[in-house]
């Protein structure tokens, strides 16, 4: 598998969780001393990846289980040895959200080793 490809699996398992509402898939898309960082309407949020896993497993009912629409676009991927960075747009609990991440191969497998995450506009 292309180093892409598996960049955008990683990708897609850190959409899943969110959308999904399972921690378990966050601590697959993540490094373990990952660090999720961005701001909210009430200021600077910082979150370990055991604290993140956390919060996507306690919004229930999950959008999945609710049959809300699933949207993540990969906007660039860009690849320099065994470090990444990705720009990704997504939607999730209301807001449209663009993410930076940063990854990182560990053990021959990509995962997320940052995320910064900024809120564009109310999802839709």
């Amino acid at each position: 598998m292309s180093d892409d490809t598996a960049i955008r699996e990683t990708i897609q398992t850190y959409f899943d969780c969110m959308y999904e509402s399972s921690a378990d898939k966050a601590r697959e898309a993540f490094h373990e001393h990952a660090r999720i960082t961005g701001y909210l309407e009430d200021g600077l949020h910082e979150m370990s990846v055991d604290e993140f896993a956390g919060f996507v497993a306690s919004q229930q009912p999950s959008a999945h289980s609710q049959g809300a629409p699933a949207r993540l676009d990969v906007v660039s991927v860009e690849i320099a040895g065994d470090t990444a960075a990705a720009r990704v747009r997504d939607d999730y609990l209301g807001m449209t959200f663009l993410d930076t991440l940063s990854l990182l191969k560990a053990d021959g497998r990509w995962q997320i080793y940052s995320k910064l995450f900024h809120v564009e506009s109310p999802a839709g």
